[in-house]
């Protein structure tokens, strides 16, 4: 162990200015047998830090490393499991034995952060380990550590080292003991070695005579102890003095002593005196903070529970129609509602005069809200009958003056405008505060407050919006004469369940009468002048200017019945809206008065979202019927004005979603376009079945079907409209379905057509639709773009090719009866072997088509492609070109067939090419 031990010290602590003092051969308790070694090291420099450090041998050599260091101040406990030693501290009993035959332990425990147990290789060096740490502890730590189940006979130093008091120089020589007996071996400081240097050079001889040497240092050491005798005989006068004096010092104290008892007996007195003046204090300090807290106490309830006589007043007898008393009623109800709400401590409400003072807050509550109620009802009715009276006054003046009053209307209401409530709004919200502090304070008198306001104002509004859409109503149909034959009858501004077809209605114009119910058929057979675009416009500009008028008037109303009620607006209000106005009269008004009715509650945000919704719905309860009115109105002016509305429509449901998704604008809207969108397929459908109905006449020729016309006319007002719409959507699937039925419905008349031939209808109405559909440059429409391109050129050659087998008929088919032999397998040059395919045959053929002949058939062929195709489309001089490049090419494919089938026999046809060019050319120049 004295090896390692060295080795530790050599290799790892003397690196680190540290001294190795103890050491134990240890292990884990409990787990598989890793030794280790525990070393109780003290630092060389000031000051003197003391560690326990885990040192382990490394696994990859010999040599030693440290592992873990924990501060010795860091230990609370050792315990040294000695099981027959109750738990003991640093007072330790000595008279305790240590049984002889008692059993050894080695397993201890150290106390830092946690609990370490270790098993030592041996009970003494568990023993001398512990007391290394305990003698540490007493010179560095000063009794800090608690040392459990240690045997006194390890720790026998224990009293003198407690009850001893020794001198500064006797210390550091004990401590210098101590260090020796912790230390078996120590190494020599520098000091040290070079006093002995200096001794041995002043004894040469000391290495080659010791014994010389001995005795020099006895005679000196001789030497020092006489004289130290001396000096403790020179000094025993001095030391006899110094007892005098001390003699003397104590019979002072005894004088102090006695001088101080007196005193004391003097001041007991005193004490006692003060005593009961402090009893005294205490009581009048109890007193004071009684006092003290029963003032704060009646502080608080006279200044929480007064309302001062100003606010009384106001709340008796303020004046609620000018803006100051208003203000005053307002503040005066503000303080009444803090007096009634303030928290009361416990036992306050026992108090006789918190009772009257709050039974007197609640009769002047409910007198006030009973006032402000019956004033504001007042105001209400003030402005319904002023209102209702301006509008008998005017009825009155046009019945006497014997006007119609429908021109009166449209007479006094010609810019289409709608009575802006804007003052009465204002007027209301100076009492916006007032009516929060009802609702706060008394909910029955706030709900009867909002029922009679929705009351009043629905039957105003609904009369101002009803006159509103009859002047709109009579603007888009012209006169009220000619508003009848649509429905409309007199002032009352309804539409009768007129079933008469759209394609029969019309209306007189100035001196012509047109149809009002535009069709693709129509529109066909009409020029663009008669279409009158500008009533399409005319109504554009009238439903715009309706949409424009109530969209401010129910962005208003909303706004003024969400602050001047203090209802919360909520725009992710869930729940279906469009559901809710189905049942104007019945389920929905039953859940608002639900809303309103319960006294005791007070609505969430979402539920005061649905008030305001349910109440707005009340108020324009006849917006969305007249709406519905005015749009089937326009349907049956002109099936095409739901594109107007549909537009028109479409934008405004997106503004008002924009402002507030959840408002009675936006849903209501959004219902009135469902309608507009389902009259918009209404009218694509209804063009569809005319085109399948459509019939044609077997006498004369086809030519540009009505509904291709129709579709152009359809997709260039289409496209004027919805050039920035936001429901670009709804066109294109519409477009679609149009164009489809256009496709098929010009197949079928062309195989229907007996004067046309069916290629000719198909290339000539599909050249129209390619020719419109470039020209528009619609995008989704582009593959049916190139389908028209390919149907057109499609038969247009299948037209060139069957009407030029007519002029050479018999050559075409000795031609194709030469092709056909070849492929059955015949040689071309075999094939003049053939009896009906010799070169007398071919010659016979060719003679019987002379140039004249040629020119004469081409003539012919000519007109009769002339009668076929139809002047709109002027695709004659295009078909004649293509017939010219036609038969070139089969003038050249019959020359290729008579060199290959007849070579050498100088068979050439009548007529050139150039002969051709000149036929051709001379021919269309002729016609």
């Amino acid at each position: 162990m004295t090896a390692i031990k060295h080795a530790l010290q050599r290799d790892i602590f003397t690196p680190n200015d540290e001294r190795l003092l103890s050491i134990v051969n240890v292990c884990k308790a409990g787990k598989k047998k890793k030794n280790c070694f525990l070393c109780a090291t003290v630092t060389t420099e000031r000051p003197v830090q003391v560690n326990v450090v885990k040192v382990k041998k490394s696994d990859k050599g010999d040599f030693y490393k440290r592992q873990t260091a924990w501060a010795l101040r860091d230990l609370a406990v050792v315990d040294a499991k000695d099981a027959n030693k109750s738990s003991t501290n640093l007072h330790i009993q000595q008279d305790v034995p240590v049984p002889k035959n008692g059993r050894e332990n080695p397993e201890f425990d150290l106390h830092f952060e946690k609990v370490y147990k270790w098993v030592a290789s041996s009970t003494a060096e568990k023993n001398a380990f512990i007391s290394c740490i305990w003698k540490l502890n007493q010179r560095y730590l000063r009794k800090k550590i608690e040392f459990v189940n240690v045997s006194s006979q390890l720790l026998e130093e224990l009293p003198k080292v407690a009850e001893e008091s020794v001198p500064s120089g006797e210390n550091q020589s004990a401590a210098g003991g101590d260090e020796e007996s912790l230390d078996e071996y120590q190494e020599l400081n520098a000091r040290e070695e070079q006093d002995i240097e200096i001794m041995m050079d002043g004894c040469e001889y000391a290495i080659s005579n010791a014994e010389a040497f001995a005795e020099k240092l006895s005679r000196e050491l001789q030497v020092l102890d006489g004289a130290n005798i001396q000096s403790i005989m020179a000094s025993e006068k001095q030391v006899n003095i110094l007892m005098q004096l001390l003699d003397d010092a104590l019979k002072e104290v005894d004088k102090i002593e006695h001088k101080l008892s007196s005193y004391e007996e003097m001041l007991q007195s005193v004490k006692e005196q003060m005593d009961h003046i402090s009893q005294s204090n205490d009581l009048i300090q109890l007193s004071n903070t009684n006092n003290m807290k029963l003032l704060e106490e009646i502080e608080f309830l006279v200044n929480y529970l007064d309302l001062s006589k100003g606010h009384i007043k106001a709340l008796t007898d303020g004046d609620l129609s000018s803006s100051k008393g208003i203000e005053a009623c307002t503040n005066a109800a503000e303080a009444l509602l803090q007096c009634m709400n303030v928290a009361l401590r416990p036992g306050h409400d026992r108090l006789q005069a918190v009772q009257q003072q709050q039974q007197q807050f609640k009769d002047l509550r409910e007198q006030f809200a009973r006032r402000l109620a019956n004033h504001l009802n007042n105001v209400f009715v003030q402005q319904f009958t002023q209102t209702l009276t301006l509008h008998y006054r005017r009825a009155s003046y046009h019945s006497v003056s014997g006007h119609d009053q429908s021109s009166t209307l449209a007479q006094h209401s010609a810019e289409l405008t709608l009575p802006k409530h804007l003052p009465f709004h204002r007027d209301l919200l100076r009492y916006a505060k007032l009516m929060e502090w009802l609702k706060n304070t008394d909910r029955e008198k706030y709900d009867g407050l909002n029922k009679n306001y929705v009351d009043y104002i629905s039957r105003l509004y609904e009369r101002e919006i009803k006159e509103f859409f009859e002047v709109a109503k009579i603007k888009m149909t012209g006169t009220s004469k000619e508003g009848k034959k649509f429905g409309l009858h007199g002032s009352s501004g309804k539409l009768t369940g007129s079933t008469s077809s759209l394609n029969k209605l019309s209306v007189q114009g100035s001196g012509n009468r047109r149809s009002q119910s535009s069709s693709l058929l129509d529109m066909g057979n009409m020029s663009a002048s008669d279409l009158d675009v500008a009533d399409r416009t005319k109504f554009d500009k009238i439903f715009e200017q309706v949409l424009s008028e109530l969209e401010p008037l129910c962005l208003a109303e909303q706004d003024f019945i969400s602050k001047f009620f203090k209802l919360q607006q909520n725009p992710a209000l869930p729940g279906s809206v469009v559901a809710d106005s189905t049942e104007i009269d019945g389920g929905l008004l039953s859940r608002q008065h639900n809303l309103l009715g319960d006294r005791h509650s007070v609505p969430s945000e979402k539920e005061e979202a649905s008030i305001i919704r349910a109440m707005m719905i009340k108020v324009f309860r006849c917006i969305e019927p007249e709406l519905n009115n005015l749009i089937s109105l326009g349907d049956k002016i002109d099936s095409f004005n739901s594109l107007y509305m549909l537009v028109k429509m479409s934008y405004h449901v997106w503004t008002a979603e924009n402002v507030d998704p959840a408002s009675y604008l936006s849903t209501t809207l959004g219902n009135v376009l469902v309608t507009v969108k389902r009259n918009f397929d209404k009218c694509i459908l209804n063009q569809v079945k005319q085109m399948e109905e459509v019939k044609i006449s077997k006498k004369s020729k086809v030519g540009i079907l009505p509904f291709v016309s129709g579709f152009e006319e359809f997709a260039e007002l289409a496209e004027s409209i919805f050039r920035i719409a936001e429901r670009r959507g709804d066109l294109d699937k519409a477009y679609t379905k149009l164009i489809r039925a256009v496709y098929n419905n010009v197949e079928k008349v062309a195989n229907e057509s007996q004067k046309t031939p069916r290629d000719v209808v198909m290339m000539e109405n599909f050249h129209h639709i390619f020719s419109t559909l470039s020209r528009l440059k619609i995008a989704c429409l582009e593959t049916e773009r190139r389908e028209a391109k390919h149907k057109y050129t499609e038969h247009l050659q299948s037209y060139v090719i069957y009407s030029l087998g007519q002029p050479l008929e018999k050559l075409n088919h000795f031609f194709e009866g030469i092709e056909a032999r070849v492929a059955q397998g015949i040689r071309e040059d075999e094939v003049s072997y053939q009896l009906a395919f010799n070169k007398q045959e071919l010659r016979k053929v060719i003679k019987e088509y002379p140039g004249k002949e040629v020119k004469k058939g081409l003539d012919n062929l000519y007109k009769k492609v002339d009668k076929h195709l139809c002047e709109e489309e002027n695709l004659l001089q295009v078909m004649w070109h293509s017939m010219q490049d036609e038969f070139i090419r089969q003038y050249k494919h019959f020359e290729g067939l008579i060199g290959r089938c007849y070579p050498g026999s100088g068979i050439t046809m009548e007529f050139t090419i150039q002969d051709i060019l000149e036929y051709f050319s001379s021919i269309a120049q002729s016609h």
